[in-house]
């Protein structure tokens, strides 16, 4: 058993206590009998309501070296009554790859970070997940990065539109050197997904929908984001030199706003106009 192993198990068997101790029997639709020594519900509670054995929850809240799947940890996690951050910190410390709830996926930003973006303008701002998705935008951003194909994907997604629209229409110029920095970056986020059937179906489709990018995901290469000068096409302005800045998110795990700025004074100029 790795060190990091023998740190988490007694983490794992701590948590679980606590949070089971938090769940009364009257939380969970059942009587609270008498003379309760346990101040939540018991460990054969817990281990019935989620439909695992006795022992096999006895070890678990013990920290012994058990394995455990993810829909157990989900059965556990509803009896425990658990919120999202909390199941993903169970996941985290039973070293079981997590899976965000459909539900728990972000959809949106709040008010305040759209704000935030929108103040930044005349700089091209955007909310971008790990994944590449895009969130949110300010209108200097659609202007001059967003090209009809990013439109219709469903969730709008950077890669799916640079692996997939015709060279002509991509508003990034140099594809051959940028693009496979992206994939890098992508697969960095990735390692924290392995197994996760939304990262798996999105890799898969992905790699169907453009060779190039199964090609350049093939390599393995992980480069972590970072600032970076991109030259981009617009018809109106010709060429431009932008850097681009990521800030995080407080509140939003693994999203970042992403801002653009002139690179020299003709882009400064161009980006203006």
């Amino acid at each position: 058993m790795g060190t990091t192993t023998q740190r988490r198990r007694p983490e794992l068997a701590s948590f679980l206590r606590v949070r089971r101790a938090r769940v009364t029997p009257a939380d969970v639709g059942m009587p609270p009998g008498l003379r309760r020594r346990t101040p939540g519900l018991r460990r054969e509670e817990v281990a019935q309501l989620s439909g695992v054995g006795v022992t096999w929850y006895t070890w678990l809240e013990q920290g012994r070296p058990i394995n455990a799947s993810a829909q157990v940890l989900d059965a556990v996690a509803r009896t425990l009554r658990l919120d999202p951050p909390e199941r993903e910190h169970l996941y985290r410390l039973a070293e079981v790859p997590f899976e965000p709830a459909p539900e728990g996926l972000t959809r949106r930003v709040d008010p305040e970070v759209q704000g935030i973006i929108d103040a930044l303008e005349p700089l091209p701002a955007v909310v971008y997940n790990s994944r590449y998705d895009i969130l949110a935008t300010n209108p200097v951003y659609r202007d001059l990065f967003v090209v009809p194909q990013t439109l219709r994907i469903g969730v709008p997604n950077v890669l799916w539109t640079l692996f997939t629209v015709p060279e002509e229409t991509c508003p990034v110029m140099h594809r051959d050197r940028e693009l496979p920095v992206m994939v890098a970056t992508l697969r960095s986020a990735y390692g924290r997904h392995v197994g996760e059937r939304a990262w798996e179906e999105y890799i898969r489709g992905l790699s169907a929908a453009s060779p190039y990018f199964a090609e350049l995901w093939a390599s393995g290469t992980v480069t972590p984001p970072g600032p970076r000068v991109k030259t981009f096409r617009h018809e109106a302005v010709s060429v431009m030199r932008m850097t681009s800045q990521s800030l995080s998110v407080d509140g939003m795990p693994e999203c970042r706003i992403v801002v653009y700025t002139p690179a020299d004074e003709d882009s400064r100029a161009r980006s203006r106009r």
